[in-house]
This record gives structure tokens, C-alpha cells and sequence, in this order.
């Protein structure tokens, strides 16, 4: 089945091979880690058991430092990132990273303790872009990205903003905000400015309701104008807003193994929120591979062995997928066509 996958976050989004690349680089940089060998990190890394999304945040400290500001990592990374997706038999993947956390210049404070470099987020995108494209034409996929905006960094977002208009025909597709749902971004002007970029036609997704309340999902929706949600799941504790939500066709971009390691959902797979019957707008995705020590394989057989999810239900949801995904609308609709004739399936003639 061919598969569509919005993405989580690429510089979380690394498979093993990130492992054995973070020791090498560790030696070639000089730059120590925490563990000695690939097993003794990989066994650091890896979120086995139900814990706290604050736990989990915590896991990329042990690594990112060896990674960011380094631009062979970078741009390898990017492209092994395609490759893992074509494996998966994704045909279409949206990415988001946020390109501050892969700098050591020109963003303040660094991040990961990092001495001040030579990388900037203007070309950390640049980076990116250039493994994703070669990615594409070397596995046979599509792969955009989003440029990610950090609450506790408000300081950043306007940057973000900036890089999204310059690259945005160079596979920058949408501005995401993510990071501790507790800060109130209404009150915060950097990030509410950095969302009027609608008018500049930049599309935006915003992680809320992921352990937030719904307030923060209605305040992704109504002050920051999101597209789409990110997580979601709390929506349905506020049910008025998530028919209204329902009414507006919204996509929820759902990660069923995430949301049970970083304890937003119930651990019990047969109860997660995702389970409805009102054939809501969503995407299963992947959300920290790495970490979660799973594939986009992984939680399509949960939905399929625990959430009782049909072959048609997974056709539904992709369709939806594609329908939701910031792609331009003529590459939009050969991506449908491709995705309806794989499936035969009668096509709509609207979306």
C-alpha cells in the first residue's frame, strides 16, 4: 500500500544508523557522549515504557550535541531520512525540524551547550533541502519539510518565518510551533506575528492538545490560524470544539506509539482517542523513530491489531493525508490520482 506520512520532527527523527553516525562523529569531533559504544547509547536512548513527555524532550541532549553544527551530518541525515521512508513504502513525506536547534551561529542562546561555529539556520535549511533532494531522486519519493517555531524560543520564530519565504520553492512547504504546551502563545506576540503569515500564503501547523487542554488546540485553530493540529488527542475533552472542529474538516496528524510513551494517551492501545466513529480527518505518522525504536510499519499493525483499523480505513486516512498535505495544489492532485489508482478507488472531484 502506498503510504503518506506527515511527519514529527527530523532532528529527532533518526533511525540506528544515527547512532553509529553520532559515535563517529563524536571521535572525528572531539565532542564526548554519554555512553561508549552504539549498543550502551541506543540502550540510552530508547523510551521502552510509558513516562512523561518531559522525560522523553530530554532524551536529545544525550546526542544532539554531536550532531548540530555539523553539515556532513546534516545533509546525511536528511537524505538517510528519504531512504527510510522509501523502505517503509512511504511515497510522500513531510518533515519538520527546527533549523535553530541544528545551528551554532546566528542563533541565540546555541543550543546543546555548543561552542559558537560557523552554521546558521539559513544554512541548515539549505543543508536539509539539498538531502531531501537528493533523497528523492535517488528512492523514487516526494519529501517536503516544515520549519519548526519553539515556544520557549519566541526569540526565533521571525527567523522561521524568514526562511520559510526564502526557501519556500526549494521544499519548504509549512511553519510548525512546537514545544511545552503551558506557554500561552496568545499572550505572545513573537509567535502570534510570526502566524499572521498566512497573507503571505505559508502554510502552518501547531502541536497542541498533545498533553495540553483543548484550549490550547482552540488557540492553535482560532489565534494562530492553524491548518492543522498536531497530536490533537485532547480535543475530544472539549466536545463542542471538536465538532466544530469536525464541521471546519480539520487534520489531526496522530502518532499512536508517541502518545503512549510520552503518556499523553492511556496506555491502552484499545482506548486511544483516534477510535471514533465520525471518520475525523487525521494521519497516522511516525514521531521520534529513534527514540520510540518503531517505524511508520510499527503504528499502522497497532491501529490495525489493537484499534481494529480495515485495509479501508487505511486507504481513507491516506486519501485524507493527501487531501490535508501542504503541497502545492497541482502536485496536490498527482498525488491523489496517484493514490486512487494504487488503491482503485473511485476519485472525488473535490478535496
Amino acid at each position: 500500500m502506498f503510504l503518506i506520512n506527515l511527519n514529527r520532527h527530523y532532528y529527532r527523527s533518526l533511525n540506528c544508523f544515527a547512532v553509529v553516525f553520532s559515535c563517529f562523529l563524536s571521535r572525528r569531533r572531539g565532542i564526548s557522549l554519554p555512553a561508549n559504544t552504539v549498543e550502551e547509547m541506543t540502550s540510552l536512548i530508547i523510551v521502552k515504557e510509558p513516562a512523561t513527555l518531559t522525560k522523553f524532550l530530554g532524551k536529545f541532549a544525550e546526542y544532539m550535541h554531536v550532531v548540530a553544527g555539523d553539515r556532513e551530518a546534516i545533509k546525511r541525515i536528511a537524505f538517510e531520512f528519504v531512504e527510510d521512508k522509501a523502505k517503509e513504502g512511504v511515497i510522500y513525506v513531510e518533515v519538520r525540524y527546527s533549523p535553530h536547534f541544528l545551528a551554532n551561529t546566528q542563533v541565540d542562546p546555541i543550543p546543546w551547550n555548543q561552542e559558537e561555529g560557523d552554521l546558521s539556520p539559513d544554512e541548515v535549511v539549505r543543508l536539509v533541502n539539498e538531502g531531501l533532494k537528493e533523497g528523492e531522486r535517488a528512492f523514487n519519493i516526494t519529501a517536503r519539510s516544515i520549519l519548526c517555531c519553539m515556544r520557549h524560543m519566541p526569540s526565533w520564530s521571525m527567523d522561521v518565518v524568514e526562511l520559510c519565504k526564502k526557501y519556500r520553492h526549494e521544499g519548504v512547504v509549512a511553519i510548525d510551533l512546537a514545544g511545552d504546551e503551558s506557554l500561552n502563545c496568545e499572550a505572545n506576540s513573537e509567535h502570534r506575528q510570526a502566524y499572521e503569515v498566512k497573507r503571505c500564503g505559508i502554510h502552518r501547523t501547531v502541536h497542541a492538545g498533545e498533553v495540553g487542554p483543548p484550549t490550547v488546540v482552540k488557540e492553535a485553530v482560532e489565534v494562530l490560524k492553524a491548518e492543522r493540529v498536531g497530536h490533537g488527542y485532547r480535543t475530544l475533552e472539549d466536545q463542542v470544539l471538536y465538532k466544530n472542529l469536525l464541521a471546519q474538516d480539520m487534520h489531526f496528524e496522530v502518532c499512536p506509539i508517541s502518545s503512549k510513551l510520552t503518556g499523553a494517551c492511556n496506555s491502552d492501545f484499545t482506548k486511544h482517542p483516534v477510535i471514533t466513529k465520525d471518520k475525523a480527518n487525521y494521519s497516522l505518522n511516525t514521531d521520534d523513530p529513534l527514540i520510540f525504536n518503531s517505524s511508520l510499519h510499527d503504528d499502522y499493525s497497532i491501529a490495525h491489531q489493537f484499534m481494529g483499523f480495515t485495509e479501508e480505513e487505511f486507504k481513507r486516512l491516506n486519501i485524507k493525508s493527501a487531501e490535508s498535505s501542504f503541497l502545492p495544489e497541482e502536485e496536490k492532485r498527482e498525488l491523489l490520482d496517484k493514490l486512487y489508482e494504487a488503491y482503485e478507488m473511485k476519485q472525488s472531484t473535490a478535496f
